[in-house]
């Protein structure tokens, strides 16, 4: 149910967001959803996968089988590595690094495959998707992770 909520929320916000969501330049709100796997796990790895499939349908690159593909292969890579860094490393410097983490992978998977389809400089394409990625995933995900994790302490503290 969690898996089929986030794909769906995925594509919706990359929809809604579709004047930033692609280009050498683009803040992909959705990829705020990405850490969420830090506080949910699996579940988020394949929503944002799959939702990253169906949301890459309507991009306007050349190419949307490599966009697809390789876009989802992104996000898993990025989510998963969240996830398991904040097991590895509890607390705000576990999220951090998930957060830090997901962040590279996404610039750098998705830079350079968006350079090598539309023959562009690598450099414009890992700074475009870089300081998007910063902003959705390193500042905008961090947040959501941070407030999730209160509302679920809050929860369980109230109910013992």
């Amino acid at each position: 149910m969690l898996t089929a909520a986030l794909a769906a929320l995925y594509a919706i916000l990359v929809f809604m967001f579709a004047g930033v969501s692609f280009g050498v330049f683009q803040v992909r709100v959705a990829d705020a959803l990405i850490p969420l796997s830090i506080v949910f796990g699996w579940p988020v790895v394949c929503g944002v996968t799959i939702g990253c499939a169906i949301a890459n349908i309507v991009t306007p690159l050349p190419s949307v089988a490599t966009d697809i593909t390789l876009g989802s292969v992104a996000n898993f890579v990025a989510s998963l590595f969240a996830w398991k860094i904040s097991l590895w490393k509890s607390g705000k410097i576990g999220e951090l690094l998930g957060c830090l983490a997901a962040t590279v992978i996404v610039t750098f998977v998705v830079g350079t495959y968006l350079a090598v389809i539309t023959a562009m400089n690598y450099w414009l394409w890992w700074t475009g998707v870089g300081v998007g990625s910063v902003i959705s995933i390193g500042i905008l995900g961090f947040v959501l992770v941070n407030v999730l994790k209160g509302i679920k302490f809050r929860q369980a503290s109230q109910s013992s």
